[in-house]
């Protein structure tokens, strides 16, 4: 019998042990629930149950997801948040089906996030939350079907404008981000005016620490900024501050649970 990674006493997830952590939803969809075991390697035995709609795998201590997940060609719901993975594989594109993806909460940097990511033409939320992204990676522009995006609590100088195009976007969650300077601000608040949920936050929101390291940030960025013009412009919402720091809001905010067709 396959063998998987280990959860509370020691505990081994085996094919058996998976079978019974299966959940039938409300709409009868298949959902394995195998979040907060302790699991340390992700268990490949699973991969033999590849007929689930959903795979919760989120509040475990996994650090690497292997290629063969691609296996899961049904999956339409995918809960990888509150591990240590910094890198997604490229086998990810593959899994077309998705709807829903939540990996935040882990050690992702922008470089951790495939260019395939551009092939999952049907997904609706993506949530990368809480990571260490610099940078937004262009190839969400390329999920056109995208309603709610997470991008809070990461390292985040400027959101592109392949975001703002998105046609069906919904929700947008940049809270404790350093935010765009003045002109790239104005044309992103533009283009973003259709948006139902446009995630802030001030200063007052935030524990004294969080407050002092991302003034610094947006001190280091105006820095930057007067080198480049004479007299440079405040930035818009000069009290809005983002630092990377825990966030407020539950995780069950970004859960789906039952992603719709």
């Amino acid at each position: 019998m396959a063998k998987g990674g280990k959860g509370p006493k020691g505990k081994k997830i085996t094919l058996n042990v998976a079978k019974n952590c299966i959940k039938i939803t409300f709409d009868g969809r298949k959902r394995l629930d195998l979040s907060k075991m302790g699991i340390t390697n992700f268990p490949k035995c699973i991969l033999r149950l590849n007929d689930i709609d959903e795979l919760d795998l989120s509040r475990n201590m996994i650090k690497k997801i292997p290629d063969s997940i691609s296996k899961f060609q049904n999956l339409r719901w995918l809960d990888l948040h509150s591990n240590y993975i910094d890198k997604l594989p490229e086998s990810i594109g593959q899994m077309t089906t998705l709807l829903y993806l939540n990996v935040s909460n882990n050690r992702l940097t922008t470089n951790g996030l495939p260019v395939e990511l551009n092939q999952l033409k049907n997904i609706r939320t993506v949530n990368l939350g809480l990571n260490h992204l610099d940078s937004v990676p262009t190839t969400l522009g390329a999920l056109k079907e995208l309603h709610e995006v997470g991008l809070h609590d990461n390292l985040l100088s400027n959101i592109p404008n392949s975001i703002s195009k998105l046609p069906k976007l919904k929700k947008l969650n940049t809270k404790r981000n350093p935010f765009p300077m003045a002109e790239e601000a104005d044309a992103f608040i533009d283009s973003i005016k259709r948006l139902e949920n446009l995630y802030l936050v001030e200063a007052k929101d935030l524990c004294g620490p969080c407050l002092r390291k991302c003034q610094q940030a947006r001190d280091k960025l105006n820095r930057i900024k007067s080198m480049a013009v004479t007299t440079p412009r405040k930035a818009i919402f000069s009290n809005l501050v983002s630092p990377n720091s825990m966030a407020k809001e539950s995780q069950e905010d970004w859960r789906i649970g039952s992603a719709s067709p």
